[in-house]
């Protein structure tokens, strides 16, 4: 697909700020010129060279630096690239980029525009593109091995599988279509019968995940509930290791919801605390219990906390709650009580059991998120197509079965195979692109 920008991008490809050290990026017909430029020569190839930095306009020192060249199409963008690596002063940033800027044609950057840049020109598909998003964004050592998974190709290679093999389908199909009087094999459309089976198994499988790739992407919802003063917001606190939530012995002390993100044993959380579920005339608390409960129904996760002490806990009514996406938690057992299981006992006050809770969040969320030896979906976007492909699939196999035209089912394979190209950047991509890249940062 290689195309020819035409014109030289620039920008800083590290955070800005103070920092030890800033990276500038180019990539683009100039790139190699804009080096020549404030340096005096163009390093050898792939290799780290240290350069004063000049100004061209007066010969101004910018900054001692490393600057380091990529001849295209050899290159992360598959054009030539090139490098600065600086002081991360701001002042040095502003003046080395200033300087390249006014080179003639090299301008900024659009967000996402060197990955862009990259797919363009087939140095990377549409998932490992987004990869890139998602190892940038990385909070995790989930996350991270997961993006790092999806970057190497292995999502990709699986599409381009199935996709190949509705290719092959179709041009046996195809075969029969265009060329009915020669003597071809009796058995072509039962083989494509059995193949549209066997890749239907496979997309419903692939499918069938559980959301395990998005969860981890995006972090899985948890949500505290429980009556008031059972210690949701201590737990909260003890959970994120600092005070988050006040905590008050007077009941409804939390009227609003409560978020904080959360690292549990490599995988993301975002975990609320939400006000006491009782009934109340109080205005402002009524609009606090509608809230818990809307994030309770909507959570991935519950953790449901009763004050195992208390003789007018409500537990008929919380056991509502108590289904197979919660922890049953039996909190201040230090003031009595010995719960039965599935209750975890414990005391926030004292710490007691609150390992074992943890332990148990742990297993919850690997259990949700953990990802299987198959690269999975990571997107709501693969998801959709992926049912599109196939739905398409089933159409094609149950027209074949029916004694349909094969017409009909040919058109369908040909709409399952352009529903997975959407995915790798295939075809039918333009509209994609705006959507995917403009999430990134300068300089990626």
């Amino acid at each position: 697909m290689g195309v020819d920008s035409g014109d030289t991008i620039a920008a800083l490809a590290t955070a800005p700020g103070r920092a030890g050290i800033a990276v500038i990026r180019l990539s683009g017909p100039a790139a190699f010129g804009a080096v020549e430029a404030l340096t005096g020569r163009v390093p050898t190839v792939r290799r780290m060279s240290r350069a004063l930095l000049r100004d061209p306009r007066d010969g101004e020192a910018l900054d001692d630096a490393m600057a380091v060249v990529f001849p295209g199409p050899a290159s992360f963008t598959g054009e030539d690239v090139a490098e600065f690596h600086l002081h991360g002063g701001r002042a040095v940033v502003d003046g080395v980029l200033g300087a390249l800027l006014r080179l003639p044609g090299v301008r900024p950057a659009d967000p996402g525009e060197f990955t862009r840049r990259a797919f363009l020109n087939d140095r990377l598909d549409l998932t490992a593109a987004e990869a890139v998003l998602d190892l940038v964004d990385a909070e995790t050592a989930a996350q991270r091995r997961q993006a790092l998974r999806q970057a190497s190709g292995s999502l990709a290679g699986i599409y381009d599988d199935w996709r190949t093999a509705l290719v092959m389908a179709m041009a046996r199909l195809d075969a029969w279509i265009d060329f009915p009087d020669e003597d071809l094999p009796a058995d072509v459309v039962e083989g494509v019968i059995e193949d549209l089976e066997g890749l239907a198994k496979a997309l419903e499988g692939h499918l069938a995940d559980a959301g395990r790739g998005e969860r981890l992407r995006e972090g899985l919802r948890m949500a505290i509930v429980g009556p008031p003063n059972a210690g949701k917001s201590s737990l909260l606190n003890w959970l994120a290791q600092r005070d988050v939530a006040i905590v008050s012995a007077t009941a409804g002390t939390t009227r609003d919801v409560l978020e904080v993100y959360l690292d549990i044993e490599g995988y993301p959380a975002t975990v609320a605390d939400t006000a006491g579920l009782r009934e109340t005339a109080d205005s402002v608390e009524a609009e606090g219990v509608r809230r818990a409960l809307a994030r309770a129904e909507d959570a991935d996760l519950r953790l449901v906390v009763v004050d195992w002490s208390a003789s007018s806990v409500d537990r008929e009514g919380i056991a509502r709650w108590l289904d197979g996406d919660a922890i049953a938690i039996a909190n201040k057992i230090d003031r009595g009580g010995s719960p039965p299981e599935p209750w975890i006992p414990v005391s926030v006050t004292t710490g007691q059991g609150l390992d074992a809770l943890m332990n148990r969040i742990a297993v919850e969320l690997e259990a949700r998120m953990a990802v299987r030896e198959a690269p999975t979906l990571t997107r709501a976007r693969h998801r959709h197509a992926a049912q599109e492909a196939l739905e398409g699939v089933r159409r094609a196999r149950d027209g074949l079965q029916g004694g349909v035209p094969l017409e009909l089912p040919a058109e369908d394979l040909r709409l399952a195979a352009r529903a997975l190209g959407r995915i790798t950047g295939k075809v039918d991509v333009e509209e994609l692109l705006d959507v995917i890249f403009r999430e990134f940062c300068l300089g990626k």
